[in-house]
């Protein structure tokens, strides 16, 4: 957290927001417990959302819970192996890639919309969410759509826990990337 700027931003709303968030995600990360928040980062590309997800995870793992990170091609390729890649010959010793998104305390979804888009993703993301929720366990999901973008994308089983389920942040100003630059 201490090395996240908000100032890097130049609008007095963008820093403002950015110190908002930056309080309100170290201050989750010190409270987690059994009944966190699930949470849904949107923005654009470089405001942050990666940064404050990585020093949640950092601040959640120092308190004793298990965090899973991914960014979000990799749990739906996980999900494809154990689908596609093991097939029936399994070997019965070999650990699930899948039930860590299951099972952890806290999962973390990272660029949620950068994944190939098919049936079978939107369905590994229905059952991870859904699970989840079920189960009583935090999500993290950051993303740079936009919420018409994410109804596009997913189906209305997935938005409507997205937006019904999780606590919408909202991520503003430029690319703090570029603007280390000027």
């Amino acid at each position: 957290f201490d090395n996240y700027v908000p100032t890097y931003q130049k609008d007095k709303n963008a820093v403002e927001n950015a110190e908002m968030i930056v309080t309100f995600c170290r201050h989750y990360a010190e409270n987690f417990g059994d009944k966190a928040q699930n949470l849904l980062f949107i923005g654009g590309t470089g405001l942050g959302k990666t940064h404050l997800s990585a020093a949640i995870t950092g601040g959640v793992i120092r308190r004793g819970y298990d965090v899973v990170c991914e960014t979000a091609q990799n749990p739906f390729s996980d999900f494809e192996y154990e689908r596609f890649g093991r097939g029936y010959n399994r070997d019965e010793n070999e650990e699930s890639r899948t039930d860590k998104y299951f099972d952890c305390d806290l999962l973390i979804i990272d660029d949620l919309g950068t994944e190939m888009g098919n049936n079978f993703t939107v369905s590994c993301l229905y059952n991870i969410i859904n699970t989840r929720l079920n189960k009583g366990k935090a999500v993290i999901i950051n993303t740079n759509l936009t919420r018409d973008d994410l109804r596009k994308r997913y189906d209305e089983r997935i938005t409507s826990r997205l937006f019904g389920e999780f606590l919408p942040i909202m991520f503003l100003g430029r690319d703090m990337r570029e603007l280390k630059l000027d």
